[in-house]
């Protein structure tokens, strides 16, 4: 129920709700009135142009008597503009009709960082994705976590976070789960999956899951899916459309929204360890010897690194250490050392 909170990251438990200060943010819609809202979740913060001011979070809620609740974000990561592009549009054009159960829209989760188009906040430097639980009393990044943590993700069945490449990384269009220890949990999440229709459905893992939004959903047991659906900081034709007809197929899917799901052709892939990952070990001007898409065999050339401090010196080669398909390289044509260059992930028959 609302207001519960899970175990933090790494074994430290959080205090029980009840000896947690008060959320600060404050919704202007109600959560359990039928009928479609539109507003905000707004949360004080006191700056040099505004003493009293506030950061106001865009929200919707459309709801049609009991049924089940769909929680739905973008911007996460405030440079990656499928999600709100898609979400901004569902708000604007979902029938509360067509609805059974509670569709919660929010289509920029770290809305600093969407406003400054960055990744992370430019108020704080926090990554919502790596913020959770997150804390009523911290920073401005955290104090929206804490919220999501402990009243949006509670009231939801069903989690759907867009992501995309963002300026830094580029992917083809898939929409992916994780793999579970809870198995019938992940069945139902690979379900969702597969009902989006993305052109590519992804069996994920993540470098390091502590502190990601992703985790704090599924510890609650709650059904989570996302997408990387391009990237470069911007959006195409192809993705938009993508996140918008996938979006309606999941609703569809879980019954909370009326009609059939439009299903089109899938390629499952699997990123079955850390293997899949290829990292820069020292700057340089990267050039990708693999198109995204393009078939990958184990030990192949996928990137070089050229020196960029002189001339003369022969450039680092990234090697595949697994056979499969380039999913994702990096974008931006400079590198550093540490930097992800490439994700190899295996094709599933």
């Amino acid at each position: 129920m609302p207001g519960q909170c899970a175990a933090q990251a790494g074994g430290e438990e959080l205090k029980p709700t009840s000896d947690l200060r008060p959320s600060p943010v404050s919704p202007s819609v109600d959560f359990d009135r039928d009928g479609a809202q539109h507003g905000f979740l707004r949360l004080p913060y006191s700056r040099d142009d505004s003493a009293w001011g506030s950061v106001m979070i865009p929200i919707c809620v459309l709801r049609n008597g009991k049924g089940p609740t769909a929680l739905l974000t973008g911007g996460n990561h405030g440079d990656e503009y499928e999600g709100p592009l898609a979400l901004y549009d569902l708000a604007r054009t979902l029938d509360p009709a067509q609805v059974s159960g509670t569709v919660i829209i929010v289509p920029a989760m770290n809305y600093p960082a969407f406003r400054a188009g960055t990744r992370t906040s430019p108020i704080d430097k926090g990554n919502m994705n790596r913020s959770f639980p997150g804390r009523p009393d911290g920073t401005v990044t955290e104090k929206i976590a804490d919220y999501f943590q402990r009243e949006l993700l509670p009231r939801a069945d069903i989690v759907f976070d867009f992501h995309s490449g963002g300026k830094t990384l580029d992917f083809v269009p898939f929409c992916a789960a994780h793999t579970l220890p809870n198995k019938a949990l992940e069945q139902r999440a690979f379900a969702a999956v597969e009902a989006f229709a993305a052109p590519f459905s992804m069996r994920m893992i993540e470098i390091d899951a502590v502190g990601m939004y992703d985790t704090a959903a599924e510890d609650m047991g709650k059904v989570f899916v996302t997408t990387e659906l391009g990237g470069g900081g911007t959006s195409r034709a192809e993705t938009v459309r993508i996140a918008r007809r996938g979006m309606l197929n999941v609703l569809r899917h879980a019954g909370i929204v009326a009609g059939a799901v439009e299903k089109t052709p899938t390629q499952w892939l699997d990123m079955p360890s850390g293997d899949c990952f290829a990292f820069a070990e020292e700057d340089g001007m990267v050039e990708t010897m693999v198109d995204l898409g393009e078939p990958v065999d184990k030990g192949a050339v996928l990137a070089r690194i050229h020196s960029t401090g002189r001339t003369g010196i022969a450039p680092q080669e990234i090697r595949a250490k697994m056979s499969g398909m380039l999913a994702a390289r990096h974008f931006p044509g400079l590198v550093k050392a540490g930097d992800c260059v490439s994700v190899v992930a295996a094709l599933v028959d």
